[in-house]
């Protein structure tokens, strides 16, 4: 797959990148893209939920009332989770929501986010460029030559860039990462992609590893 490189003003720079089909070529496996995606929503959970049962409220264990006679249940302690203010049943206790994914599952599902995108025509190559200082007003001037200030928009960068990172921090609908940072979740998760040049060797290499 053949696309246009544009630069910051938005115009065909006249250049030219190839993306691999090894990557950008391949049928999607929407199967393993939700199981990566699943994985990072659970990593995402902090699992700190805790309701107290019945052994850990703080109330009386004296019996209410007599055995027999009274026409209702039986009842013992307040602490039954029958009465308001006692134990809750099987409420939720601290735990991992973490689970294991093979690195070739995750390779695959990563593969198959930028297939689907590449096939959807959702890429766009950028020119590589940088930024003298964190400057958010010259960064949007970016997306806006690009048509992208109101779309959900991820840039791929060849590596770590401060100056351009902190440019875009503040857009609530623009995330920025280097092309070792980009999971799937990130590229499911955008409306178009945006990779700048240099940053495409960088992704076909990590596949190769």
């Amino acid at each position: 797959m053949e696309l246009s490189v544009l630069n910051i003003q938005g115009k065909d720079s006249g250049k030219k990148v190839v993306l691999s089909d090894e990557i950008f070529g391949i049928e999607p496996n929407e199967h393993v893209v939700w199981l990566d995606v699943k994985q990072f929503l659970a990593n995402q959970r902090q699992g700190t939920h805790k309701a107290k049962e019945r052994a850990e409220v703080a109330r009386s264990t004296r019996k209410l009332k007599r055995q027999k006679g009274t026409g209702g249940a039986r009842a013992g302690s307040m602490k039954s989770p029958l009465f308001k203010g006692g134990g809750r049943i099987f409420g939720p206790v601290p735990r991992d929501y973490s689970f294991k994914l093979n690195k070739k599952v995750k390779s695959l599902a990563r593969q198959s986010a930028f297939a689907s995108k590449a096939q959807a025509g959702e890429v766009s190559i950028l020119e590589n460029f940088s930024m003298e200082a964190p400057k958010t007003k010259g960064f949007l001037a970016i997306l806006n030559a690009l048509s992208l200030t109101e779309t959900k928009t991820l840039m791929i960068l060849p590596e770590d860039n401060q100056n351009i990172y902190l440019s875009g921090r503040n857009l609530p609908k623009t995330k920025i990462v280097s092309a070792a940072q980009v999971n799937t979740y990130d590229l499911v998760n955008a409306t178009r992609l945006v990779i700048v040049e240099d940053a495409v060797a960088k992704i076909e290499s990590s596949f190769s590893k």
